[in-house]
């Protein structure tokens, strides 16, 4: 082995090494691909093509997206489907945009609270509300459910954000930042007369912003591809969002396999483009985060 390193030089195996990488991570990254590509070309198929192995289409049509956006009927059975498709995309963005916005502001105070104000007690409180993690939703779903029938917020939008609007975890990677942030530039501040809601917006949340963004991204996601609190807080499709309202396509009009997967490339391409535009800020945040505090 060393006699092969010696004729191959340093160079030489660093190059093979970077090569050997890429073809490893490309073929990872074409597998990983191979499930989203078959649902894309198979949002493009005829029904008669749809259960076949091939992933491109042989004769490849544009009727399903209309279908599903009910602008044509059905070319099967030629009957609308009768979706509220466009509702639940605008259920969807509303829910995550809503919860995006009070949840990175909740959070944000509390992680201000825990990280800049000193009070007694502050941080066995912030390791109580962290062990808040540590619970399954699943134990708390009957609580949650319960008091938000006693809200009278079933079938509702406040039914769907409300509970989402505060996290721990976003608490947890703000407060990161915010340790971060020296001190002296708060008495500075008080110098000069700031109170503590000029800090905080002033000088705390412009230094914090690569976590802000990291964590509204994070919540934006989580919140637009929300199942299972939707699925029990709704019964009225005026309010289901796209994940809840796409069971319609594999239930009460039989499975339809190319309807589905037209529908399902409608529901990502937001989350797709989210991702693409704020890769960089994602990634630089989490590390931030991560190293820091």
């Amino acid at each position: 082995m060393t006699r092969v390193s010696k004729k191959l030089g340093p160079r030489m195996l660093r190059t093979l090494g970077a090569v050997v990488r890429v073809v490893v991570l490309s073929i990872i990254g074409f597998a990983i691909s191979i499930p989203f590509v078959w649902m894309v070309g198979a949002s493009f198929k005829p029904r008669a093509e749809v259960e076949e192995a091939h992933i491109v289409p042989r004769e490849p049509t544009l009727d399903n997206y209309p279908v599903v956006l009910d602008r044509m009927p059905d070319p099967v059975t030629g009957q609308y489907l009768g979706l509220r498709f466009g509702r639940w995309y605008f259920n969807s963005i509303f829910v995550a945009l809503s919860v995006t916005l009070l949840q990175v502001l909740t959070s944000s105070m509390a992680a201000y609270a825990f990280a800049r104000m000193q009070w007694r007690g502050r941080d066995t409180v912030f390791l109580l509300y962290l062990a808040t993690m540590m619970i399954p939703g699943v134990v708390t779903m009957i609580p949650n459910f319960q008091i938000m029938v006693s809200l009278q917020f079933l079938n509702t939008y406040r039914g769907l954000i409300i509970p989402a609007a505060f996290t721990a975890f976003g608490t947890f990677l703000l407060r990161q930042f915010m340790l971060s942030i020296p001190q002296a530039m708060d008495e500075a501040a008080k110098i000069d007369g700031a109170g503590h809601w000029r800090i905080f917006w002033d000088i705390v949340m412009p230094q914090a912003r690569p976590g802000v963004i990291a964590l509204a991204i994070i919540t934006m996601l989580g919140a637009y591809q929300s199942f299972f609190w939707p699925l029990i807080m709704l019964n009225q499709e005026q309010y289901y969002p796209l994940p809840v309202g796409m069971l319609a396509l594999d239930s009460t009009y039989g499975r339809q396999t190319e309807l589905i997967m037209a529908a399902t490339v409608m529901n990502v391409v937001p989350l797709i483009l989210i991702f693409i535009i704020f890769q960089k800020y994602l990634v630089k945040g989490l590390q931030l985060g991560g190293v820091k505090g």
